[in-house]
């Protein structure tokens, strides 16, 4: 028997006996997706956190994930098998940033992507996804919103929602923002019949070349109900091998170099199996925090 199967066998067993379920984002190495009990985005993980009835939830993603889920079911054991798996975006805004954002633009509601650290949603109104952020930012009760902390997704919202005056902050995601014009045009000279798919993360200049702007879900629902056979794709590569997996009939082609989110894949089998045979490491959230943070994202899951 390999390693990867021994792996899975231990992993399998150590959930049974912690009562231990395992949640995966689509970015996670396909090992890892393959070990999971429910593989998907982050608005799809937070609702499937906090209706699970597993006193363990073993999450198979980056930091502020893990936090999401351990807001949202706080009597649960929330185990990160990775404490240096974090979000580079997550980090680029401080609650001092925020607080001065919000001093200078008092009339606006502050709408948090869910990329983001605990003290940041905390400091929100309401926290949204790639998959919702659209809807969120229309519906809010506010003409002005501060958008944070991505603002290419930011800048994609504002293109939507022209009715609303956003302020963006300037981070982004180090994956997305890679992906440039000139890959998505050769790469469509190279495939002149294919659909083109980017996830708002990517730069205005790039989405301005897409056939269809979706969230990691949407882009699962489409290629999957699609007739087309090829669809280049500028999201991380994570998602390209759920994709292929589940389409085989279906061919989907990087958008130039393959782009890879170096912290989500920090987290191995192995690691999944440390954090269920050793209860490393728990995530933890000053009350506080979660208080406030939770409105935030219990306002977040009301949308679609």
């Amino acid at each position: 028997m390999s390693e990867s199967e021994n792996l899975k066998r231990e992993i399998c067993e150590l959930k049974r006996a912690n009562n231990a379920v395992i949640l995966a984002h689509n970015y996670q190495v396909e090992d890892v997706q393959l070990a999971a009990d429910f593989l998907g985005d982050s608005l799809e993980l937070s609702r499937r956190a906090a209706s699970l009835e597993q006193e363990v939830i073993v999450f198979a993603g980056v930091k502020f994930m893990a936090e999401t889920a351990k807001i949202l079911s706080p009597a649960k054991t929330v185990l990160l098998p990775r404490l240096d798996a974090g979000c580079p975006m997550a980090d680029m805004i401080t609650v001092d940033e925020l607080r001065a954002l919000k001093a200078a633009h008092p009339a606006a509601m502050v709408v948090t992507y869910v990329n983001s650290s605990a003290d940041i949603k905390a400091e929100s109104d309401v926290c949204c996804t790639s998959a919702n952020a659209v809807q969120v930012v229309r519906s809010v009760p506010a003409a002005e919103i501060i958008f944070i902390p991505d603002r290419n997704l930011g800048s994609y919202v504002q293109s939507q929602v022209p009715e609303k005056k956003l302020h963006l902050f300037d981070g982004y995601c180090y994956v997305h923002d890679r992906f440039k014009t000139e890959e998505i045009e050769a790469t469509r000279a190279r495939f002149p019949g294919a659909v083109v798919i980017v996830h708002p993360e990517v730069r205005p200049e790039v989405i301005a070349l897409a056939d269809e702007v979706l969230s990691t879900s949407g882009m699962l629902r489409t290629v999957k109900a699609s007739p087309a056979r090829e669809f280049i794709v500028a999201t991380e590569h994570g998602l390209l091998q759920r994709m292929m997996r589940e389409n085989p009939g279906k061919a989907f082609i990087p958008a130039g170099t393959v782009k890879v989110c170096s912290n989500m894949k920090r987290t191995s089998l192995r690691d999944v199996r440390d954090s269920l045979r050793d209860r490393q490491y728990a995530i933890t959230v000053d009350p506080r925090v979660a208080e406030a943070a939770g409105r935030a994202l219990r306002e977040m899951l009301q949308y679609g």
